[in-house]
């Protein structure tokens, strides 16, 4: 999977590429630079990184509806009606 600093410098190199000469070279590093910077600020999270948080996500949500089912036993068994016993 491409990271998205590898995406980021591909268009810096791709716009860098455009340019003629000597001043392309400067060009391309601001804008790596910038692109770079503008990358680090969006707080981005790698693929891997995702799918853990997914997984935890996953079973918490499963010891949740295994709780729920719990706790609405142990009120079944409290609310039984009068002389059911």
């Amino acid at each position: 999977m491409t990271r998205p600093r590898e995406i980021f410098e591909q268009l810096a190199d791709a716009v860098a590429g455009v340019l003629p000469g000597d001043p392309a070279s400067d060009l391309r590093k601001n804008v790596q630079a910038n692109l770079r910077s503008a990358c680090e600020r969006l707080n981005l999270v790698t693929r891997e990184e995702l799918d853990v948080q997914a997984a935890v996500l996953e079973r918490t949500r499963e010891k949740v509806a295994r709780l729920e089912a719990q706790v609405a036993a142990l009120e079944a068994k409290l609310i039984k009606p009068p002389g059911s016993e």
